[in-house]
């Protein structure tokens, strides 16, 4: 099995750099794939209750057999359940459906600053975290002015921040702000649904390294220190995307992967996404 590096959060503990999505997969398949993943090498999970698969997910990890603590696992909370008492609720559902006493990372799915309550959601997450009821908390589609006004709170600094990072957007302020408050940038959908991998630039690194395009976009994230956590529900995608540790992009293929930006966004933005 391939050897995941990890990556050190904000309060000491660490987390695989490479973990499993699980995003848009039908709870009814999700035992399965997760199990595929579990056998690659995977030992991180990033779920979340908006996507109606905690239950699968709960179920693979615990016909694994592999010990409790050689797993990472992520969950976020839903926008209808922000604010402080309902997000206490909402993360005892969450780990009632994962099957488990203790999570690893609980994240705030998007700010929703329209209805306001993220601050007070954040202060029901730092209950959760002084409790020992999870190791981390962080946040996921948080702008720079977002960011700050946790950090303002004079409280516990987020430890993540999960937001759409691929070449076709990369969002280089709000990666600037995490790395200014010790907050670690985590991908979804680092491959862009795809979107990049026939960008000339991308096939002829892949076939300068005799790989995948994939592969060359995964490996590009992880060179420059984010967490990726790619999503696919075919078993031969799922090894290849965790098979990234065998190569290293140069400078010059970096920058031409740099290059691709384009503000192609395909998620929703998160000043308006309620």
């Amino acid at each position: 099995m391939p050897s995941v590096p990890t990556i050190e959060l904000n309060n000491g503990i660490t987390m695989p750099q490479v973990g499993y999505g699980v995003f848009q997969i039908p709870e009814d398949e999700t035992t399965r794939a997760v199990t595929v993943a579990l056998e690659a090498g995977y030992r991180s999970i990033d779920t979340a209750s908006a996507y109606g698969n905690e239950a699968g997910v709960g179920a693979a990890l615990k016909a694994s057999g592999i010990p409790r603590d050689e797993l990472f696992v992520t969950t976020k909370l839903w926008n209808t359940d922000q604010g402080y008492d309902s997000t206490l609720r909402a993360f005892d559902a969450s780990l009632a459906r994962l099957g488990l006493e203790q999570l690893d990372l609980y994240l705030i799915h998007w700010p929703t600053p329209k209805q306001g309550k993220y601050l007070d959601t954040w202060r029901a997450l730092e209950k959760i975290y002084q409790e020992g009821r999870v190791r981390a908390i962080g946040v996921s589609n948080f702008l720079p002015e977002h960011l700050q006004a946790v950090a303002d709170l004079g409280g516990t600094i987020p430890a993540v921040n999960q937001i759409e990072v691929h070449p076709a957007l990369q969002q280089r302020a709000v990666q600037e702000a995490d790395q200014k408050l010790g907050v670690v940038t985590e991908a979804w959908s680092p491959l862009a649904q795809a979107g990049v991998l026939d960008n000339p630039a991308v096939t002829a690194i892949a076939e300068a390294h005799g790989r995948t395009p994939a592969q060359v976009v995964l490996r590009w994230h992880l060179q420059q220190g984010r967490v990726i956590i790619p999503k696919s529900a075919t078993p031969s995608r799922i090894r290849e995307n965790l098979d990234l540790f065998g190569f290293e992009l140069t400078a010059e293929q970096i920058s031409a992967i740099d290059a691709l930006e384009s503000d192609g966004r395909i998620g929703p933005h998160p000043d308006f996404f309620n």
